[in-house]
C-alpha cells in the first residue's frame, strides 16, 4: 500500500504521530545535553526507544555509541548516522529549555554544556525517521541500520565505533547517509557532490630558545621572537605554496611563552588549526609547516629540536556523486524548490571514518534551522554575520518546526530512494 503513489509520502503519513514526542524529545535532549564519550542518558533513551520500534539495538558500540537495525526482507541495507555529544558553551540563547548542564571535560575541569551544534536535532531527527520506516515496512524492503555516534566533537567516535565490532554487527551496508542542521534557513535541505567538509588537524608546536633576564638578551635564545617568525612565515603557506583554486585555512590560535615582562622563558607553544579538503594538499600543508617551524629554529641558533603533536584530526567528507545524484533526485521529487546546493563548508566532521571503514558510498547533506523571516530580514540588511548564529555559538538554536519535520522527512526519503 502507497499514499498518493509514493512511498515516501506513504511512509512520512505517520509525521502527524511522531511529531509531538519528537518535540518533546528535542527539548528534553537540548536542556540535558552531554559531553563527548559522556553521553550515557542520551544513549540509553535511544536505545528504549529504538527497541520500542522494533529495532535489535546494540549499546555500547565504541564506549556510548548505539546501533539498532531493522531488517525488512530482501533488499539494499541503507546506514543513517546521527551524532549524540554536546560541546563545552555556556548557553545564551534565552529559551525555556536553556541547558544549564555543567560537567568534568577530560582535563578534569568543570565546563558548561550546551547543544550548541544541533546534535539534538540529529538524534531527534534519525529517531523519528527510526520511527516512521518501522511503522510502513509495508512501504519498502531492504535493512535499516540507524547509527548513533559519541564524540563527534573531538572526532575519534567513529573510529571508535569502527574499531569495536561495528563491521560485525552492521553486516554489509550498502550506503550510509548523515545530515547537519545549519545556519540556514529551516525547511531548506542542501546536498553537494564531491568535497562538502573539510579535514581538519590541530597540530601543537613546542619550539625551544635559553632563558635570560630581560636586559641580558643577548645571553638568550628568544623563543618569543622565534615563535613569532614562525607565525610570519606561516602565512604564506597558503598564500603562495596553494593553488588558489583549491580552498585551505592555516590558523595560529594560540601563542604561549614567558610568565612575566622582564624574564625571556625558554619554550614557546604554538597552536594551529589547518583545513583542507583533500589529502594532497592537506599533507603538502603539513609538511611546509614543519619545513619551515625547523627553518626558522635553525635560523634562531634554537638549543633543541622542535616537537610536534597532531590531534584532532578530521577527515574530508567527500560525497559519492552517484549517491549524492540519488539523493538529490529524491529530496527535488519531495520537497520541490526547498531542495538546493548545498555552498562548501569549512567546518569538519569524522562520518565519514564509518563509511570509509565499511568500504560503502556516502553523501552527507544539510538541513536548515534558521527562522526564515529572521534570515532573509539578516540576509536583506546584509548583517547575516551579525545576526545569524552559526554551529558552537552560545546563541545557536535551531527553530524547532520546521527543522524537525525538515530533517525526519530528509532521513526517510533518502533512505526509501534506496530501500524501494
Amino acid at each position: 500500500m502507497t499514499i498518493n503513489g509514493s512511498p515516501t509520502a506513504s511512509v512520512l503519513s505517520g509525521l502527524d504521530e511522531t511529531r509531538p514526542w519528537q518535540e518533546a524529545l528535542y527539548r528534553h535532549l537540548h536542556e540535558h545535553p552531554e559531553l563527548s564519550h559522556q553521553e550515557h542518558d542520551t544513549a540509553s533513551e535511544v536505545a528504549k526507544r529504538l527497541g520500542g520500534f522494533g529495532y535489535e539495538v546494540h549499546q555500547g558500540v565504541g564506549g556510548t555509541g548505539v546501533v539498532g537495525v531493522l531488517p525488512n526482507g530482501d533488499g539494499p541495507t541503507v546506514l543513517l548516522r546521527a551524532d549524540m555529544d554536546a560541546l563545552p558553551v555556556e548557553e545564551h540563547t534565552g529559551l525555556p529549555y536553556a541547558s544549564t548542564v555543567t560537567a568534568r571535560n577530560r582535563d578534569g575541569n568543570e565546563v558548561p554544556v550546551m547543544h550548541a551544534c544541533g546534535h539534538d536535532v540529529h538524534v531527534t531527527c534519525l529517531l523519528g525517521a527510526c520511527a516512521l520506516l518501522s511503522q510502513a515496512r509495508y512501504a519498502w524492503r531492504g535493512r535499516v541500520v540507524a547509527l548513533f555516534q559519541p564524540a563527534e566533537e573531538v572526532g575519534d567516535g567513529a573510529r571508535k565505533m569502527v574499531e569495536d565490532r561495528l563491521a560485525e554487527i552492521v553486516g554489509h551496508v550498502d550506503v550510509a547517509f548523515a545530515q547537519h542542521v545549519l545556519p540556514m534557513p529551516a525547511s531548506v535541505v542542501g546536498t553537494r557532490p564531491g568535497p562538502a567538509l573539510s579535514a581538519a588537524d590541530s597540530v601543537q608546536i613546542t619550539v625551544y630558545g635559553r632563558g635570560a633576564h630581560g636586559s641580558m638578551p643577548h645571553a638568550a635564545v628568544d623563543p618569543v621572537v622565534l615563535a613569532a617568525m614562525i607565525v610570519v612565515r606561516l602565512q604564506t603557506v597558503i598564500a603562495r605554496e596553494v593553488d588558489p583554486t583549491d580552498p585551505a585555512v592555516l590558523t595560529v590560535g594560540s601563542i604561549q611563552a614567558g610568565t612575566t615582562s622582564n624574564v625571556i622563558g625558554d619554550h614557546a607553544v604554538l597552536q594551529l588549526n589547518i583545513r583542507t579538503y583533500n589529502d594532497k594538499t592537506r599533507e603538502a600543508i603539513l609538511n611546509a609547516v614543519k619545513r619551515i617551524v625547523i627553518a626558522e629554529c635553525q635560523a634562531s641558533r634554537s638549543p633543541k629540536d622542535p616537537e610536534f603533536l597532531l590531534s584532532d584530526r578530521f577527515p574530508p567528507t567527500q560525497n559519492d556523486p552517484v549517491v549524492t545524484a540519488g539523493v538529490r533526485a529524491a529530496f527535488d521529487a519531495f520537497f520541490g524548490a526547498r531542495s538546493q546546493d548545498l555552498p562548501l563548508q569549512s567546518a569538519s566532521e569524522d562520518f565519514s571514518d564509518i563509511p570509509n571503514a565499511l568500504s560503502v558510498p556516502f553523501t552527507y547533506w544539510g538541513i536548515g534551522g534558521t527562522d526564515p523571516a529572521a534570515y532573509h530580514r539578516a540576509v536583506d540588511a546584509g548583517r547575516v554575520s551579525e545576526d545569524i548564529p552559526v554551529n558552537h555559538s552560545p546563541a545557536f538554536a535551531p527553530v524547532v518546526q520546521p527543522t524537525l519535520d525538515t530533517g525526519t522527512q530528509a532521513m526517510v526519503a533518502a533512505a526509501l530512494a534506496w530501500l524501494t
